[in-house]
């Protein structure tokens, strides 16, 4: 009788299951959440009304100031008085009171510190419109999915379409749409389309066609 070596085994058992493991299915690419891409495209944070910063002047702590930005995009600063500070960086502000302030102090050394933002929060909002019990725009938090937004707007009306769900996002490379399965998400718990939002990201969820 021939008997069969348990190498030569071992290798055809290795090949049939290999042969019978299938590979993951890839989602169709408008499923696909790249993390990578930012929502909001702002390379630089310019300053903006009702932000807060808290200006320091080393070895001069009687010039230093906490304040918010006022409507007319200003702050008061001693020794310099109004300086106009929306629309810029924290260190652009930084090197135009060093400048200003060497004319009263020697190589001053100033450091601005926004310690809260206020003129980023529209930019970085999530919006749920279209057949939702109620329309809102909310603060991005971070790990915020689709089905976090779609609760917080009260949950879809009886006239929706849930599976005809779009993600609106912008990223570097233009604005992008994702087809979100609402429906099969709430209904049959397929979370596949869950994804992660993104500052800015916006939700429409239409109405059915009759």
């Amino acid at each position: 009788m021939k008997t069969i070596n348990p190498i030569s085994l071992l290798a055809l058992v290795a090949l049939f299951v290999a042969g019978c493991t299938q590979q993951p299915t890839k989602l169709p690419e408008t499923w696909q959440t790249p993390l990578s891409s930012p929502s909001v495209l702002i390379d630089v944070y310019k300053m903006s009304v009702g932000d807060l910063v808290k200006i320091n002047v080393w070895k001069n702590a009687e010039l230093s100031v906490s304040e918010p930005i006022r409507p007319d995009g200003r702050v008061s600063v001693p020794l310099v008085g109004d300086v106009m500070a929306a629309g810029k960086t924290p260190e652009e502000l930084a090197l135009v009171l060093e400048e200003r302030l060497s004319k009263y102090i020697k190589n001053p050394n100033v450091t601005v510190i926004l310690t809260n933002l206020k003129g980023h929060e529209f930019l970085s909002r999530i919006r749920v419109t279209g057949s939702v019990a109620q329309n809102i725009s909310i603060t991005y938090l971070q790990g915020m999915t689709v089905l976090d937004a779609i609760l917080e707007a009260g949950s879809v009306d009886k006239f929706a379409n849930g599976n005809g769900t779009k993600l609106h996002r912008k990223t570097a490379k233009g604005s992008v749409t994702y087809d979100i399965k609402l429906e099969d998400m709430m209904d049959d718990g397929d979370m596949t389309t869950n994804i992660q939002l993104l500052p800015g990201d916006i939700i429409t969820v239409p109405e059915r066609r009759f």
